[in-house]
């Protein structure tokens, strides 16, 4: 049985540059980290070997991954859940590396120069297989549809662009933001796509017809700081639940210092039907910002978060009843499929995986 209250550290995987982002594979046997060293590190969770995907030139946030076989990574992750609990049982990881090969696995990553690289993320090395000039400037996000036929891009050039992920092939691009475009989320019908700016602006596009249908009001995430003359805020991470009822955003809130970044953390979910929204925030009194969130299946909302130090936050109908300290700013957070794990990826080099089962314990995979 999932219990998010207990959440603990399971393991950690460490790099020597601070990270930036994090992301697991559809198969959940791979943990995903980008670094301020330009590199992407891959992380075998069954066996702890790491492997670099070299080939950006500047910083990496967005990143995005789709399975060739979706029924075959879903059979993958129930198979690495079983023998992961009889491991942990018997105190032996023969029965984790046993676990067969996942489906063929595409990654795309967005940088600092705009730049949009596609990757066979399963091979044992892997290269950059296509390179796309996509943004002027920071591509802030990247997201594949249900489908896995098209990607979405965003970036400081105020604009969102749709690709084909089969061939790089630009579809289509869309205007009406005023600011950088700091993330995008498909809808969970494919219909839809969501972006959301600097400003605390959220706009609903109809894929059907690449038109803006609506604004969804997020400027609590949104300041102004005229001592330093700077926006500061904007949507720092988004998710849709599963069946596409509810749009989590998340940030920071009550700017008192832009180039500090004093703050507070915020969640704002929005009923996608009504467009009302709801704040969730920390029990805590924390300075920071929630930089990424997700919706776990078993109806919790849960999002990390950081500042001098780190945090993951844990809310089940609106109430915050839990929170685990992460002993660094924490930059980034990736639900694993099975929901038993939750990553975060962390400002001191350290990829931080807690467990969500309950019972004590068991040491992973020796780390290569």
């Amino acid at each position: 049985m999932i219990d998010p209250v207990a959440a603990r550290l399971l393991q950690d995987f460490k790099h020597g540059s601070p990270l930036i982002g994090c992301r697991y594979d559809p198969s959940g046997r791979y943990l995903f980290v980008s670094a301020q060293d330009n590199s992407i590190q891959r992380y075998d969770l069954l066996t702890g070997r790491k492997t670099a995907l070299v080939g950006h030139d500047s910083w990496v946030r967005g990143m995005a991954m789709c399975s060739g076989d979706p029924e075959r990574s879903l059979e993958v992750v129930r198979d690495f859940r079983r023998r992961r609990l009889q491991a942990a049982a018997i105190g032996s990881v023969g029965l984790l590396r046993a676990v067969p090969a996942a489906p063929p696995l595409t990654l795309v990553s967005g940088d600092y120069h705009g730049k949009l690289i596609w990757w066979n993320a399963n091979d044992d090395a892997p290269k950059p297989q296509r390179e796309v000039d996509a943004h002027g400037g920071w591509v802030r996000a990247v997201a594949i549809s249900p489908d896995g036929k098209t990607l979405a891009s965003c970036g400081n050039d105020h604009l969102v662009k749709l690709w084909n992920l089969a061939d790089g092939k630009h579809l289509k691009t869309l205007e009406g933001h005023e600011s950088h475009v700091y993330n995008v989320a498909f809808h969970p019908d494919g219909k839809h796509l969501v972006s959301g700016d600097l400003k605390g602006v959220v706009k609903d596009w109809d894929l059907t017809t690449g038109k803006a249908v609506r604004d969804f009001d997020a400027k609590l995430f949104a300041k102004y700081d005229p001592t330093f003359m700077a926006d500061i805020g904007g949507i720092r991470s988004m998710a849709f639940d599963e069946k596409g009822t509810t749009l989590a955003c998340a940030g920071i809130t009550n700017v008192t210092n832009a180039f500090a970044g004093v703050g507070n953390p915020m969640i704002l979910l929005f009923d996608w039907k009504e467009g009302k929204p709801t704040q969730l925030k920390p029990k805590d009194v924390f300075q920071g910002t929630a930089w990424g969130v997700g919706f776990h299946p078993a109806g919790y909302v849960i999002a990390a978060g950081g500042g001098q130090q780190g945090r993951v936050w844990i809310w089940k109908d609106a109430e915050n009843i839990a929170t685990v300290t992460v002993p660094v700013n924490s930059r980034d957070l990736s639900l694993h499929p099975d929901g038993t794990t939750l990553a975060v990826a962390c400002s001191d080099g350290a990829a931080r995986v807690y467990t969500m089962l309950p019972g004590p314990v068991t040491a992973g995979p020796k780390k290569k």
